[in-house]
């Protein structure tokens, strides 16, 4: 059971860092990002591609997947997001998931098509109540609750962190102080693409890199972001680790069923508490 509750943790805590930055996102720009999945799969990517030049060191590998996401995502925000604020929803939808497609497409032109597996970058494990435990777990799970407290004393002891929390409860009423919402909805944008490369590199040992991974973690991620509540950061927070567990639990004792089980607890929740936007 103890391996079971690491596991729901790891999964939980790579979906909080993806979700988040989704959450975020809708919650500031209104904009149902699918672009999200293509910076995921890039940062992936990006990894495979630097550990050769950096001796295979696992974490610089990470710090450079994050660096190139960033010019990436100011692009996609200048050029394609900042054109649809205001706009109805349906248009975010059609722009971003055809980035998504673009971005698949790039990925299978430079890369190829073929799977391409990680090796533990750790390779160690260490001893809890008799059961070994993969040391890369705790790692991820150790990120993901001090980006939650990162991210947490972000919002609520900065003044750029506070525009933030007031654009996503009351736009008008911040550009009505004279401060240009925009401008911090661009910064939230570059944070939450650098939240999902993170999630693509940390995530790419316990799974396989391929080029439509994108795709496979959006639709759990949208789940986790609605089973939390549309453009709330607390409720995708607990959401996420709820719903990991839930995925650690199923898979234990059916597998096939671990993911479908996320989308039967989105489906309740939707039936009790209908999406309002």
């Amino acid at each position: 059971m103890i391996s079971t509750l690491i596991y729901g943790l790891t999964i939980g805590g790579i979906l909080y860092i993806i979700s988040i930055g989704l959450s975020l996102t809708f919650g500031s720009m209104r904009i149902v990002n699918f672009a999200h999945g293509m910076v995921y799969t890039t940062g992936a990517y990006i990894l495979i591609a630097a550990l050769p030049f950096l001796h295979n060191n696992f974490f610089a590998g990470v710090l450079v997947a994050i660096v190139v996401v960033i010019p990436l995502s100011f692009i996609i925000e200048k050029f394609i997001i900042r054109r649809l604020y205001g706009e109805s929803i349906d248009y975010a939808i059609i722009a971003t998931y055809a980035v998504l497609l673009i971005g698949v497409d790039l990925v299978k032109w430079i890369w190829g098509t073929s799977p391409i597996p990680l090796s533990d970058p750790v390779g160690k494990s260490v001893t809890f109540l008799s059961i070994e435990v993969p040391l890369y777990r705790l790692i991820i799970i150790a990120i993901s609750l001090t980006l939650c407290v990162g991210l947490w004393l972000f919002f609520k002891k900065t003044i750029v962190g506070k525009i933030i929390i007031a654009g996503l409860q009351d736009r008008e009423a911040v550009r009505s102080l004279g401060i240009s919402v925009d401008k911090y909805f661009s910064l939230v944008f570059v944070l939450g693409s650098c939240l999902a490369a993170l999630g693509g590199v940390l995530y790419a040992p316990i799974t396989t890199v391929h080029p439509y991974m994108g795709f496979h973690i959006l639709l759990i991620s949208f789940a986790v972001v609605i089973v939390g509540g549309l453009g709330s950061l607390k409720g995708t927070t607990i959401s996420a680790f709820v719903l990991g567990m839930v995925m650690a639990i199923t898979g234990r004792f059916w597998g096939p069923a671990a993911e479908a089980m996320v989308f039967a607890v989105m489906a309740v929740v939707l039936i009790y508490k209908p999406i309002e936007v």
